[in-house]
């Protein structure tokens, strides 16, 4: 007797399809309508997910990779989870050069997928062959049968958020948006979502307005600006994921209308109030978004009827040793006697 069994046929059918939920508290005293495409539902528990599956399957389309394949990638921790988790399901090796800048929670959680971890210097120049993209280009020389994902120059970055998150967006809002609100690094997503929004808002005779969120110490908003990239902009700074040292082809600049930049202690101070608000656990770009929010609305961007759309990519459960630990929140000089008062929220029975 044959038994109908409702089940998933692998944890990669969990893709996409993230819920879009209306901000409240959090955006009480802000002009406008929020809404939070809330990407940390991905069953990898970010945005990258998208990009991961979608990039395999058309390189499988396309015999780029095959049964013993080695995938090899840049990543600041998400795309580096995502690609091994679709490695895992579809049997391909996975080599990951990653950012020293990312958390320690990342890195430990690529290992325990699996991937073969190299961590490389954050601070030095792109082409520096320490650098993380250096760094895989060269694996990826030295591994026979490998395939380099590249998302910072790949345009199929784009395609993925073109075809499955813009959509989603339009629909869950019944093409209603009139802002969405980004953050900005190898640029897929704010991208491929831009592309799909501006389409349909054209073709219904109105138009979404795209707002990307870059970080101080990035040259993402001047290049933008001027078309000039000025290398004076970058010096260190401490978010994952977003902003860059070089300009990525990933990036559709001409889909995005303006650039605003949030500070590292102000964006990580935004995500833990997402949380203590809106009970939204989620990652330290989010936090920006939110701080971009604050600063948009500052400057009048918003009307009353407006509805914003923002993006959070990741979940928090990444940032526990960084935005979400107050040890070191403290040691980057980001609390002062606010330590104090989260500390006495913990008891100790003895």
């Amino acid at each position: 007797m044959e038994h109908k069994i409702n089940a998933y046929n692998s944890i990669l059918d969990l893709i996409g399809n993230t819920p879009l939920i209306k901000l409240n508290k959090l955006t009480a005293n802000l002009t406008g309508n929020y809404y939070a495409k809330v990407e940390g539902f991905n069953p990898g528990h970010s945005a990258k997910d998208r990009i991961a599956s979608y990039i395999i399957e058309q390189a499988e389309k396309k015999g780029i990779l095959t049964e013993g394949s080695t995938i090899i990638e840049t990543t600041s921790g998400n795309t580096g989870f995502s690609l091994a988790m679709v490695s895992i399901i579809k049997g391909y090796e996975c080599i990951l050069a990653v950012s020293s800048k990312s958390s320690k929670d990342k890195i430990d959680m690529l290992r325990s997928m699996g991937a073969t971890v190299h961590v490389c210097p954050a601070h030095v120049s792109a082409d520096d062959p320490r650098s993380y993209y250096e760094v895989a280009k060269r694996l990826h020389e030295e591994t026979k049968d490998s395939v380099y994902i590249n998302q910072y120059f790949n345009e199929l970055n784009i395609d993925a958020h073109y075809a499955s998150t813009g959509p989603e967006i339009w629909e869950q809002t019944n093409g209603n948006i009139t802002h969405l609100v980004a953050c900005s690094g190898t640029g897929g997503t704010i991208s491929g979502i831009a592309r799909y929004l501006k389409e349909k808002s054209q073709n219904a005779g109105t138009d979404v307005r795209i707002i990307g969120v870059d970080a101080f110490g990035s040259v993402l908003k001047k290049y933008h600006e001027t078309g000039e990239f000025d290398a004076d902009e970058i010096y260190p700074y401490r978010i994952e994921g977003l902003g860059k040292n070089l300009i990525p082809s990933a990036t559709d600049f001409d889909s995005i209308d303006e650039f605003i930049k949030v500070s590292d202690e102000e964006s990580a101070h935004a995500a833990r109030e997402l949380a203590k608000t809106e009970g939204i656990f989620a990652g330290y770009t989010s936090g920006a978004v939110m701080q971009a929010v604050k600063q948009l609305d500052a400057l009048g961007k918003f009307g009353k009827d407006s509805n914003i759309v923002v993006v959070f990519p990741d979940h928090g459960s990444r940032y526990m040793s960084k935005i979400y630990s107050d040890q070191w929140m403290e040691d980057q000089g980001f609390l002062g006697t606010e330590v104090e008062q989260e500390t006495q929220k913990v008891q100790f029975i003895k």
